[in-house]
């Protein structure tokens, strides 16, 4: 099943937007030569998390002479000077007059920092690194080779731990001897926070949780989230996506109470603030892991809702809000909202709450979806051993011309509840008399929007109480969560993922038909 995360433009937007920003002046200029470059243009581009984006352009003379303005304090970092090719090089922009001599051939070893301490330091910290992954090649030769046995790749095992050893030391010094230059704080960004040893007096597991949780409140030591030179370094989209998505544990509340306690800490740094909330956001909303749309309503509600977002049209933001909206009917956990459809006759109206099992499947498909075609069998397969354990399926057909529904429903034998709106009852006047007649809801009628329909098959497992407990799983998934249910087992649903159907002989997964809703409220 494919998700459709219209907040991918949204960033690309919101990035891009916050290049053209209001012109602000600063007394230190970006000057330099470039040797075997005349009368072209060069550019000057800056960082934002792991992009990197144009910012400013001017001439080279015929002399390979140029000049950007300097960048204020607001405006601080990671740059980078683009020749044509493009070719370019990364600089350090702070307080600072910056005078660099640099080749047309964009070697490394040929540039020359004449003013700006912070890219003398830098430099030579390029080719000192440069020196060591030259010296760690036949290493890496040796250990790659598979030829080799372990024995024999011991010692240079040894010599890489030695050299590691060697370049953290390094770096520790750079930071320790300048600890207020920029390029010190943005090189201290790399370095994780050394995990003490844990207590004696706890047995290994204990020991390993202690020494998690150490690192997991201090993994942001060494990263000043106050400086807007943060967000102008591509270290930061590596440390925001590692804590999300590989440090922390995938379970929503969790997320979210940290991503919270992240984002305050922010605090008034305005970019860095819609880089993560950016992030996070759109993270949430694309994950394969079950029920981790409640984090991205609970990110929309905080901080789209709340005017935080300001960096969005109002278009965008209606957008974001609405599916905000469909989601938050049918999150994991919640009690799910009836729905009362009209079967195959068109005459019988049934409630699926009224109808509800021991277990209950919503089951929203349609029947000329090519994995609908293969998943819905299987899952009839499912529901023939657990009818009988209390499994009721509630399956709405979404197609819409009901002949071709009542068809797969025949040749298949689906005997389960089959139900699904009509043309007919869409209409606004039908559909008018059917709500206030009393014989469905407004929220029935608008099921799409209401189970967050934006592709199929759709599927929800609810439980007696009509409690959501998964949704999106195959067959084969769901029977596995049954049975762990009955055999009352601690579901972990960290490791559940969401089904992904990526058959290549199968067509992508069906949009829903462009229903509009019969009644708004």
């Amino acid at each position: 099943m494919k998700k459709y995360g219209f907040l991918c433009l949204v960033l690309f937007l919101a990035f891009t937007g916050l290049q053209a920003q209001t012109k602000t002046t600063s007394k230190y200029k970006i000057k330099g030569r470039i040797d075997g470059l005349k009368d072209t243009t060069l550019f000057l581009g800056n960082y934002f998390g792991k992009s990197l984006y144009y910012n400013d352009t001017t001439r080279v003379d015929s002399k390979g002479n140029f000049e950007f303005e300097g960048k204020p304090a607001n405006q601080i970092g990671k740059y980078a000077i683009i020749m044509p090719g493009p070719k370019y090089f990364d600089i350090v922009v702070d307080q600072e007059e910056i005078f660099i001599i640099a080749s047309a051939d964009n070697d490394i070893n040929k540039i020359v920092v004449k003013e700006s301490e912070n890219n003398k330091k830098f430099f030579d910290y390029i080719r000192y690194i440069n020196s060591k992954r030259t010296e760690r090649e036949p290493i890496d030769k040796v250990l790659n080779d598979s030829l080799k046995t372990e024995e024999e790749k011991i010692p240079f095992r040894e010599q890489l731990q030695k050299m590691n050893d060697e370049v953290v030391a390094h770096q520790k010094k750079l930071i320790a001897d300048h600890p207020n230059l920029l390029f010190a704080k943005l090189l201290k960004m790399t370095l994780d926070p050394e995990t003490p040893a844990a207590p004696d007096s706890l047995d290994e597991k204990g020991k390993q949780l202690w020494q998690y949780y150490w690192f997991r409140q201090h993994y942001w030591d060494n990263v000043d989230l106050s400086s807007p030179a943060t967000i102008r370094d591509q270290t930061i989209h590596r440390l925001i996506e590692r804590y999300i998505t590989q440090t922390l544990p995938q379970i929503p509340d969790t997320l979210w109470a940290e991503s919270k306690k992240l984002i305050d800490r922010i605090g008034a740094n305005e970019d860095l603030f819609k880089y993560v909330v950016n992030y996070i956001t759109y993270t949430a909303e694309t994950s394969k892991i079950m029920c981790m749309d409640e984090l991205f309503v609970r990110m929309i509600d905080n901080y789209y809702f709340t005017g935080k977002a300001t960096w969005m049209t109002a278009e965008k933001l209606e957008q974001v809000k609405e599916s905000a909206d469909k989601k938050r009917n049918c999150l994991c956990g919640d009690i799910g909202q009836d729905i009362i459809l009209p079967d195959a006759t068109e005459k019988n109206w049934v409630s699926m709450k009224q109808e509800a099992g021991k277990y209950t499947l919503l089951v929203i498909w349609e029947s000329t979806c090519g994995h609908c075609k293969k998943e819905i069998p299987k899952l009839h397969e499912m529901y023939t051993r657990w009818k009988d354990k209390g499994l009721v399926v509630y399956a709405v057909g979404n197609d819409l011309e009901n002949d071709k529904w009542r068809k797969f429903i025949d040749e298949h034998k689906l005997d389960w509840i089959n139900v699904s709106d009509t043309p007919e009852i869409m209409k606004q006047d039908s559909a008018t008399k059917l709500v206030y007649g009393g014989i469905t809801t407004l929220k029935s009628l608008n099921y799409r929007d209401t189970w967050d329909v934006t592709s199929t098959p759709k599927v929800f497992l609810l439980d007696k109480d009509f409690k959501i407990i998964a949704k999106q799983l195959s067959a084969e998934q769901l029977e596995e969560l049954l049975i762990k249910l009955e055999e009352g087992k601690e579901i972990d649903m960290k490791n559940m993922k969401e089904a992904e159907y990526e058959d290549e002989d199968a067509p992508a997964p069906k949009q829903t038909p462009n229903r509009k809703p019969p009644l708004k409220k």
